[in-house]
């Protein structure tokens, strides 16, 4: 199991089943606002303290799609890292994500298909011991005898 000589991520050849890549973010608000201005959604339960305290959250939560872009900054910089093309993702939202708290997101290496070059992930992100979000995600990965 050895990364690229050039650092550039894991080949095909070199992924297993059960492998893993995880990595921590703490929530900041001005990453919910940055992410409502990059995606248009400016749904005021995530940008009002005032609007959200009246919702059943109580308070601003981040953007499901913040959570789980996580998992996507992972795939590329991670498991299997850079070159690696996101085909599918599937996401279940299972608890809010607040301002400040820190999501600990994970990937595990749970299928590989040699003759398409394709691997099934199982991804998670977690909040205090918490799913806060649980999914799948199949990638492209480079293989090594078609890089030169």
């Amino acid at each position: 199991m050895t990364a690229r000589p050039t650092g550039l991520g894991y080949f095909f050849e070199d992924l297993e089943v059960g492998m893993s890549a995880d990595l921590l973010k703490t929530v900041m608000s001005n990453d919910v606002i940055g992410f409502a201005q990059l995606s248009g959604d400016t749904n005021p339960v995530h940008l009002s303290d005032h609007f959200a305290a009246r919702t059943p959250f109580r308070g601003r939560i981040a953007h499901g799609l913040y959570t789980a872009s996580l998992i996507s900054a992972l795939l590329g910089t991670k498991l299997p890292g850079p070159g690696a093309i996101y085909l599918e993702q599937s996401l279940h939202f299972r608890a809010p994500v607040r301002i400040g708290d820190v999501i600990r997101a994970y990937v595990e290496v749970k299928e590989l298909d040699a003759e398409k070059k394709r691997v099934q992930l199982a991804c998670e992100c977690i909040v205090d011991a918490k799913t806060v979000l649980d999914g799948e995600a199949t990638v492209l990965v480079p293989s090594r005898d078609r890089t030169a």
